[in-house]
């Protein structure tokens, strides 16, 4: 059972055991100082070293007993560290015997804590996944108001769930009803409140704090936005960086290279050396094993890797791996999707064009059939303005035909609609002109329309007109881009956008671009850029999930279409651009604290190895480099917390 006061993660059974055996040592050193039998602070010494020991020793005893299966793992730390004190107490070192364990028994308990504090920030998130959910039931009414508390678990999308002031939202919805603000610190790391309405998406995890809900589930429990936030950040470590591979293959030779070294000066010296002394060198070569334990290197590197994902995920970047966030200080590049990305993705209708003899009423109705059932941004936009502008908007206008519709949706072109014998096309000058239908008409609109898209409208072969949508940019992006340019970093955007549209987006942001570009067009530079460096692409729509699961390093919107969220390695929960270089940094720090700590720990035990073999280090010089270097390391690992 677990400790949740001031011990937090410590085992109760730990720290009593700690207790007795620093106790009996003490007395132990007491009663040396007595007229007594020797045997007796012996006695002492023995009970603390086997309290203090006991688990390294059941550790040494277990692996010993499976050597045939897993050679490697026989002689690691809890080895060294039981032949170093057995062998103390061969030569009569007692005190020092016991003292070995008793501080490696302090540093694993510090360890634990270190551990325990970086773990507690991913600990956090498991409060984001609401238990129950209020949901309502016409069963309900013999009972009260029609709400009532079931598993969130079985609620199925599409059910009503009632969200009271101060209450965790516990499934992804739309609001159907009441307004609220929403704290979704514990989600994105947004310190500031979120106000939200109806028809707002909410997501699961979040709090409304101060007005009453009525929202429409949109996910299950299982796929909800807190679920996948704990599956990703507990999935993440499973997954090794290459200095944690490294750190698992160097204790494998190394602990049999220390011991073969320890063996070597135990018995050559005494041979060669004359009047060299069995008892001295063995004594230093159990110093030598006591110095050599790799708990610096095989605890701290690891734990540098947890704490920067625990440290990311706090702040809304929930990283899928360590072997991404290794990759992630290493990028040189970074390519950016436009819309959802860099800019809002939340479009207006600024202008209608039609062509001469074609009234704005019947444009808005045939672009209406063709984008009503798309989540497009800008079919939302088309959808909003026809709504306010017309009625019976998705009654075929007149001269259309009746019959079985089909809607085929073409990436990077646009829709293409078909009811019974007429066809309507909705999207960019390509996909118009593809289908051999001119669009350069005097009326039409040109592709100079600044930071506007257009989406071109024909039906049965004839161009009808255009209409006008308009973007604006995130409020980081700006930043975001500047500050990616200081950390040296080469920025392109990325875009299936009108060339004019993306070039004036990008004389704002100060960044190259590319345009017109189809999902593979968009695929191919990314794999030209990943040619001069590591390369991270920045996306959030379903075209843009080949292009993130291909690139070095791939970040999501957390808004954005699942299928990119599942090809991403990254994700940024805020959808704020300021977040991508934020990320960067974190990781480059991350990896200078794991670099400083193997360079530290290899350093010095070096220096006290030498002074071990030169008769020069004792066993409690011995202790200070095993437990003291382990304990800077560890403790400088949660430095990538911060």
């Amino acid at each position: 059972m677990e400790d949740n006061n001031i011990l937090g993660h410590l085992s109760r059974k730990r720290i009593v055991a700690f207790t007795a055996a620093f106790a009996l040592w003490v007395l132990g050193l007491v009663l040396t100082k007595v007229d007594i039998p020797k045997m007796v602070p012996v006695t002492f010494f023995g009970t603390s070293w086997l309290l203090a020991g006991f688990p390294v020793l059941i550790n040494t005893a277990r692996n010993l007993l499976l050597i045939g299966k897993n050679p490697g793992k026989a002689l690691d730390e809890n080895f060294l560290m039981t032949v170093a004190t057995v062998g103390a107490f061969a030569i009569r070192e007692w005190e020092e015997a016991a003292a070995v364990m008793i501080f490696y028994m302090v540093g694993e308990i510090i360890q634990e804590t270190a551990i325990g504090k970086s773990r507690s920030s991913i600990e956090a998130l498991l409060a984001l996944k609401p238990d129950k959910a209020r949901i309502f039931s016409a069963d309900s009414f013999a009972d009260g108001d029609g709400w009532k508390e079931i598993p969130a678990a079985e609620v199925n999308p599409g059910s009503l769930v009632l969200v009271r002031p101060g209450e965790r939202i516990p499934l992804d919805g739309t609001v159907l009803e009441g307004e609220s603000s929403i704290d979704v610190s514990m989600l994105t790391g947004e310190s500031l409140p979120v106000p939200c309405a109806v028809g707002d998406n909410v997501r699961s995890g979040t709090v409304s704090l101060n007005g009453v809900l009525r929202i429409k589930t949109t996910k299950s429990a299982g796929e909800s936005s807190a679920a996948k936030i704990i599956q990703l950040v507990q999935s993440a470590q499973e997954t090794k960086a290459k200095p944690e591979r490294f750190i698992t293959a160097f204790a494998r030779w190394y602990t049999p290279l220390v011991v073969g070294s320890a063996l070597l000066l135990a018995v050559l010296p005494p041979l060669f050396i004359p009047g060299a002394s069995f008892t001295d060198w063995i004594c230093r070569a159990l110093i030598l094993l006591v110095i050599s334990c790799p708990c610096a290197l095989v605890v701290s590197v690891p734990l540098g890797y947890f704490a920067g994902i625990g440290g990311m995920s706090r702040r809304g970047i929930m990283v899928k791996g360590a072997v991404h966030l290794d990759s992630l200080h290493r990028v040189k590049n970074v390519a950016f999707d436009k819309t959802g990305t860099l800019t809002k993705g939340k479009f207006s209708v600024t202008a209608v064009k039609c062509e001469s003899g074609v009234s704005e009423e019947t444009l808005l109705e045939t672009a209406v059939l063709a984008e009503q059932e798309s989540n497009h941004p800008i079919a939302r936009a088309i959808m909003e303005y026809a709504g306010k502008g017309i009625r019976g908007s998705a009654l075929p206008p007149r001269g259309l035909g009746t019959g079985d519709k089909t809607r085929l949706e073409i990436p990077g072109y646009g829709i293409e609609v078909n009811i019974g014998d007429s066809r309507i096309l909705a999207g960019n000058r390509r996909l118009l002109e593809s289908r051999g239908i001119n669009v350069q008409s005097p009326a039409g609109e040109t592709e100079t329309t600044g930071a506007c898209t257009v989406v071109y409208i024909a039906r049965d072969n004839s161009y009808l007109g255009c209409i006008l949508a308009g973007d604006t940019l995130k409020e980081g992006a700006v930043e975001a881009v500047k500050r990616l340019k200081e950390m040296g970093i080469h920025n392109t955007m990325l875009t299936g956008d009108n060339r004019s549209t993306a070039e004036e987006i990008a004389s704002r942001l100060g960044i190259a671009v590319k345009a017109e570009l189809l999902p593979e067009d968009k695929l191919k530079e990314v794999e030209m850029l990943t040619h001069s460096g590591i390369t991270a692409f920045v996306g959030d729509g379903i075209n843009d999930a080949p292009v993130l699961a291909r690139s070095n390093v791939g970040i999501a919107m957390g808004s954005g279409a699942d299928v990119a969220v599942e090809a991403a390695d990254l994700i940024i929960m805020t959808d704020d651009p300021l977040r991508v270089p934020e990320a960067i940094g974190r990781a480059r720090k991350t990896r200078r604290v794991i670099i400083g700590n193997v360079v530290f720990a290899l350093g010095a035990k070096g220096i006290f190895i030498a002074l071990a073999c030169l008769g020069m280090a004792n066993m409690w010089i011995a202790l200070v480099a095993d437990v003291g270097v382990a304990l800077i390391a560890i403790l400088n690992s949660t430095r990538a917390l911060r």
